[in-house]
């Protein structure tokens, strides 16, 4: 019996649609400010060099920061093109990123009225994030999410970055839930579905049309327990 649904947030609770309306006016800003305006192509080819070797790099790590991530691809980039980046640079990128991306990401349509429901009907909800402080906890204020979860977890929280087992514990220890007795929802396959599968849990995987999760190194191999394109699907699933 399902008496418990932790979620994860980007892609899941929030949409990542207008996430590609951040970085590519940021890149070509710090081109900018770097004096690489006159050569785009080649940065947004070196971006997408980067991109792939962090990818790669950050994958095989247990725990890591997102804003660490997300400057080493910004400066890896422009050193591929033998750009250094100024400490005032790098202070604005860091700032513009965060703001952006955090500015970016909406709620679902039916996230809202979904959680509500759920909660009526007695399940323990929790948002378990691979994200940083900065970033989860302004959108959980902005977005009314303290009002309709029981938890909330960082992966800065936990020193720990799902798939990796730490990171699914300590969400379990702060609900008070078995594995076995928890639905985990995310639209990752690698972080999400194998991680929570490798703990006990039960698992849905939410799609988005034409939007690939992040930081997917390809090794995911579990196939989930449900497959789900709306968060409203959820009702049907625990009513069973």
């Amino acid at each position: 019996m399902i008496k418990g649904i932790f979620f994860d947030l980007g892609g899941t609770l929030v949409s990542y649609h207008n996430v590609n309306r951040v970085h590519a006016p940021l890149l070509l800003e710090a081109a900018e400010k770097l004096g690489a305006a006159h050569d785009i192509p080649a940065v947004k080819g070196a971006y997408a060099q980067a991109v792939q070797e962090l990818t790669a790099t950050y994958a095989s790590k247990d725990y890591y920061l997102h804003r660490d991530f997300f400057y080493e691809t910004f400066a890896r980039c422009f050193a591929l093109l033998d750009y250094p980046i100024s400490s005032a640079v790098e202070t604005w990128y860091l700032h513009e990123h965060l703001t952006r991306l955090r500015d970016c990401l909406e709620v679902k349509a039916d996230c809202h009225a979904t959680l509500a429901a759920l909660r009526k009907n007695g399940l323990y909800l929790s948002l378990a994030s691979n994200i940083d402080d900065d970033m989860l906890a302004p959108i959980i204020a902005r977005d009314g999410f303290e009002h309709l979860l029981d938890h909330w977890t960082s992966s800065e929280e936990a020193q720990s970055c799902k798939p990796h087992r730490r990171f699914f514990e300590l969400c379990l220890e702060k609900s008070g839930l078995a594995a076995h007795e928890v639905l985990f929802v995310g639209d990752s396959p690698e972080h999400d579905i194998e991680g929570a599968n490798a703990i006990g849990m039960h698992t849905a995987l939410i799609i988005n049309e034409g939007i690939e999760p992040p930081l997917q190194s390809g090794r995911a191999t579990v196939t989930p327990d449900y497959t789900i394109r709306q968060l409203s699907e959820l009702l049907l699933l625990t009513s069973r």
